[in-house]
C-alpha cells in the first residue's frame, strides 16, 4: 500500500488506486463525467492545492529564487492546521490503501506536488 503522486491526465498505472486532484481548478474542456475515465482524478480535493496568489507566483516564477520563494509559501499554505491535519491523514492512510495525488504540470520539480511528496515523507508516509 502507498500514496503515489503523479502528473494528472497520465496513463494509471497498476494499483494505483483513486486519485486525488489537488489542483486549484478543473481540467478546462473536459466534461466532469469524464474526469476519472480520462485519467484525471476520481475526487477533487482542491484544498491542497496552493492559493490563487500563490499560484500566481509559480507561474510567473523563473529563476531558482523564484521557486524557492513559492514553495516556501505553499508550505506555509499547508502548516495551516487544516492542512496539515489532512496531511497527516493521506501519511496514515499511505500504509493501509492504495491512493495517488497530482497536479496538471508537466515537471513536478516546478509543481506543488513535489512540495507535498515531501511533506508526506516528513509525515512518514509510504510513497511508491
Amino acid at each position: 500500500m502507498a500514496v503515489r503522486v503523479v502528473r494528472l491526465g497520465s496513463a494509471r498505472t497498476e494499483r494505483e488506486g483513486p486519485r486525488i486532484g489537488t489542483v486549484r481548478r478543473p481540467p478546462r474542456g473536459v466534461p466532469k463525467k469524464a474526469f476519472a475515465s480520462q485519467n484525471w482524478y476520481d475526487v477533487w480535493f482542491p484544498n491542497l492545492a496552493p492559493s490563487v496568489e500563490t499560484m500566481k507566483m509559480a507561474q510567473r516564477a523563473t529563476t531558482p529564487k523564484e521557486w524557492r520563494a513559492f514553495f516556501k509559501k505553499y508550505r506555509a499554505e499547508m502548516a495551516r492546521p487544516e492542512n496539515a491535519r489532512v496531511l497527516d491523514v493521506l501519511a496514515t492512510l499511505s500504509h493501509d490503501a492504495n491512493f495517488s495525488i497530482g497536479c496538471y504540470c508537466e515537471d513536478e520539480s516546478h509543481c506543488h506536488r513535489s512540495a507535498l511528496r515531501a511533506l508526506l515523507v516528513e509525515r512518514g508516509a509510504k510513497i511508491q
